[in-house]
């Protein structure tokens, strides 16, 4: 988990997170592996006299999208999603916790937006299969109403704590430089 969660996050919460980041990277890990595997035998196909399996790069192409999606939330969490980090060095506080907190709200809406369809969609898609592997085209949006759903959560408290809390200070912030409470001790 990045080290800007564990120190800014209440300590009632980070246990949750620590659960919920970790599953959620343990199915953006196992994209990861899938997609190596499927892209290593779709290279090993067009060099032996085998016939190609379709489904390899379809389920490939699927699992990029489980990977990307997935994993939404914990780049806020850990303050690592596209954010204007020049707002970070303006002196004014006020301004910096206002931009952190209108930011996070934007970042809620739109994943809400995005789960809302997603919902949608696997409600509505069950009739269409994928050419290959002849999936359901709904179970292809569960993974990512999940990740978009994570991320409504989660950049709802990011904003909730930078308008009570204000923006980190210092330089390092949400840069994976942060150390946790003993002194000098790198975060875990």
């Amino acid at each position: 988990m990045a080290p800007h969660a564990d120190t800014t996050w209440p300590r009632g919460l980070r246990p949750a997170i620590r659960v919920v980041t970790g599953a959620e990277l343990a199915v953006a890990g196992a994209a990861v592996v899938l997609i190596f595997f499927l892209v290593f035998v779709q290279a090993l196909q067009r060099y032996l006299p085998v016939s190609g399996w379709p489904w390899t790069g379809e389920l490939a192409r699927f699992s990029l999208v489980w990977l990307t999606f997935t994993v939404a939330g914990v780049l806020v969490t850990s303050d690592s999603h596209i954010s204007l980090q020049l707002v970070d060095s303006v002196p004014n506080r006020v301004v910096t916790r206002f931009v952190r907190t209108f930011a996070c709200l934007v970042v809620a809406a739109v994943g809400a937006a995005f789960a809302a369809e997603c919902q949608s969609l696997i409600g509505t898609q069950q009739i269409l299969k994928s050419p290959a592997l002849q999936m359901p085209m709904s179970w292809l949006y569960v993974l990512p109403f999940v990740g978009f759903c994570s991320t409504t959560v989660r950049a709802l408290v990011a904003a909730a704590l930078f308008a009570v809390r204000g923006a980190p200070d210092g330089p390092a912030a949400g840069s994976g430089l942060e150390t946790d409470d003993r002194e000098g001790a790198p975060a875990a």
